[in-house]
């Protein structure tokens, strides 16, 4: 018997421009404190990464900038849309975020928000160091070598 869930519907919201910008050093999956109006935003597709960033405030990781579309059928208990939004690790991870967090030129950067199988949103974030110009550079050539490999194989 095929049993069906009642969250099907995948979400995978990227955060494209992170992997561009950043190199990453260690990734971690961290739970979301949201109000109702926002996971039914998320479950719609109505978020962008972009802009966001992770931050430490009284030893707990907080999220900024990350910007859930208020949600249509709300009448007037709808959320704002770029609040600070609490993410959820356990202690060892914590701490082990915010000591390497206070090394210089490390930072801690969103990297993308799914839906696990039981339908809690979760979000991939990754320890990671600003790329320079020519990481970059290297990036964009071996991107448009693969692609001219794959052009060729057709």
């Amino acid at each position: 018997m095929n049993k069906k869930s009642r969250f099907e519907k995948i979400i995978n919201i990227k955060n494209k421009k992170a992997s561009y910008e950043f190199e990453f050093i260690e990734k971690f999956v961290a739970g979301l404190v949201l109000k109702g109006t926002e996971i039914k935003s998320i479950r719609e597709s109505k978020v962008s990464l972009t802009e966001a960033y992770c931050f430490f405030r009284s030893g707990e990781l907080y999220i900024k900038q990350m910007h859930i579309a208020p949600y249509s059928m709300a009448a007037s208990y709808n959320h704002d849309a770029v609040r600070e939004r609490k993410l959820l690790l356990n202690k060892k991870e914590l701490d082990k975020l915010e000591t390497k967090f206070s090394e210089k030129g490390l930072s801690i950067i969103p990297v993308r928000i799914f839906v696990n199988d039981k339908g809690l949103a979760k979000m991939e974030i990754a320890l990671g160091r600003g790329k320079k110009l020519h990481d970059k550079r290297n990036d964009i050539k071996d991107k448009d070598l693969k692609k001219e490999m794959s052009r060729m194989a057709y």
